[in-house]
């Protein structure tokens, strides 16, 4: 039973991958849920396998913190499953939050803090679409941030 739960809560996260750089073919809804119909290809961001998450190793230490995110390709295929449904809005957001895997997390804290109006001038806000861009590949998000600060020039919402 127990074993069934972690199970559960892992697959709730893998929202599941060819624009995160692995191929995982064309995914549609059909093939949803991913745990059933696509098992043999989801990876945690540490590589581990569905099958990996048995109670016996998450109790052995095998299965560490860090061997529960989501993966960037799970994303993407979470991703193309949306889009193949009609959700390119929702599609376009799981592939924000795959880009932003490799952005450590106080990182994304401190950008989140920010972009909150008046917060930054827009030197600072065009300095962290270019971090975003160049240090994480995180092309989607940078260009987010470009967008949102003209947005915020043309609402005076800048740091002065």
């Amino acid at each position: 039973m127990l074993e069934k739960m972690i199970r559960e809560a892992i697959l709730s996260m893998s929202g599941e991958s060819e624009s995160c750089g692995v191929n995982t073919g064309t995914i549609s809804v059909k093939d949803y849920p991913l745990s059933k119909n696509k098992a043999d290809v989801l990876k945690s961001s540490t590589g581990k396998s569905l099958k990996d998450f048995t109670v016996e190793n998450v109790m052995n230490g095998s299965i560490k913190p860090e061997d529960i995110r989501i993966s960037p390709e799970t994303l993407e295929m979470q991703a193309q499953v949306a889009e193949s449904d009609g959700r390119k809005a929702f599609a376009q957001n799981l592939r924000r939050a795959a880009e932003l895997i490799a952005v450590p997390d106080d990182r994304i804290l401190e950008i989140y803090d920010k972009l909150r109006p008046y917060r930054s001038t827009k030197d600072e806000l065009l300095g962290i679409a270019s971090e975003l861009e160049t240090k994480y590949n995180a092309k989607i998000n940078a260009a987010l941030v470009r967008e949102a600060t003209v947005l915020y020039e043309k609402r005076d919402r800048l740091k002065r």
